[in-house]
């Protein structure tokens, strides 16, 4: 079971190239602060504007440095079913955890369409299968009768909900069983969606703030409902100020006040405004991650 604080790391860029030794600093950084889980080639890790070839480098990559100390979920995901079939097998063959594979985006596949590509992708690779269901993004939203359906099967082991429905976790637990692993993908619903019956969230804020995040994960398990709510109070704001502009714009700003890499995104994305840019400085102080000039 993953559970806790576990980070959609982004993916530094030098020059337009994968920066490959900020990324492994930047993951020893996060074991360091105690993150419990790192997922390269996610969303939040521009996977979409990645090649093969560097899916797989950054994939293995992070294995280098973080196998063995914390699980390591590789994006996998493709709105094709025999791309997703593909990074999944690397992904299996590299020795990740899991894989994390995103409902097909553009597509808009009928919820037997879901139940398809996913089933191909169980049986693709004996790897466990995390489905991530952001219909914000992807346009569909699997049902909790097929995400129950798919939960059936051998390698189909939990979901990322990011529908913001924060009935959700709860009626996913009654279809498909505790056992099924239920991971919050929006940061801001991250303490509501436990309390539903979610076991961990998987986090951009985490990026820059993976301290604070994992401390509200372990307060949370031991019950310590004050500093739970102390920290979501905190990281709120920052929360909020990370989505001003399309992520990961604003979570790469933010890591490079941290002096972590650069803030380049690749095209169609692009440098956030100088308006978000004060936004995400501005959380960054009243969370306490940077001094005041």
């Amino acid at each position: 079971m993953f559970k806790g604080s576990i980070v959609a790391l982004i993916t530094p860029f030098d020059n337009g190239k994968v920066d490959e030794s900020a990324f492994k600093s930047f993951v020893e950084w996060q074991i360091k602060e105690g993150t419990e889980g790192v997922v390269p080639c996610g969303t939040t890790g521009e996977s979409p504007t990645m090649s093969h070839e560097e899916h797989m480098q950054v994939t293995e990559m992070c294995l280098e440095v973080a196998k063995g100390k914390v699980p390591v979920i590789a994006g996998a995901g493709s709105n094709s079913t025999d791309e997703a079939v593909m990074l999944t097998r690397h992904a299996a063959k590299a020795g990740a955890d899991a894989a994390l594979v995103v409902t097909p985006y553009y597509n808009k596949p009928t919820q037997e369409g879901l139940y398809r590509h996913f089933k191909a992708v169980n049986d693709a690779a004996d790897i466990p299968i995390i489905i991530y269901n952001i219909p914000g993004r992807s346009i569909v939203d699997m049902s909790v009768d097929t995400m129950a359906r798919l939960a059936k099967l051998a390698n189909i082991a939990g979901v990322k909900d990011a529908t913001c429905d924060l009935t959700r976790p709860m009626r996913t637990r009654l279809a498909a069983g505790p056992g099924f692993c239920q991971l919050s993908g929006e940061d801001g619903t991250a303490v509501p969606f436990l309390a539903g019956g979610g076991h961990g969230c998987i986090s951009v804020t985490a990026n820059v703030a993976p301290r604070l995040c994992a401390d509200m994960h372990r307060a949370w398990r031991k019950g310590d409902l004050a500093t739970v709510m102390k920290l979501q109070d905190r990281l709120m704001p920052l929360h909020d100020a990370l989505f001003c502009e399309s992520s990961p714009g604003p979570v790469k700003y933010a890591a490079s006040l941290l002096n972590k890499c650069s803030p380049a995104t690749r095209l169609p994305l692009c440098e956030i405004a100088d308006e978000s840019k004060e936004k995400v400085k501005s959380a960054m102080i009243g969370a306490g991650l940077l001094g005041i000039d």
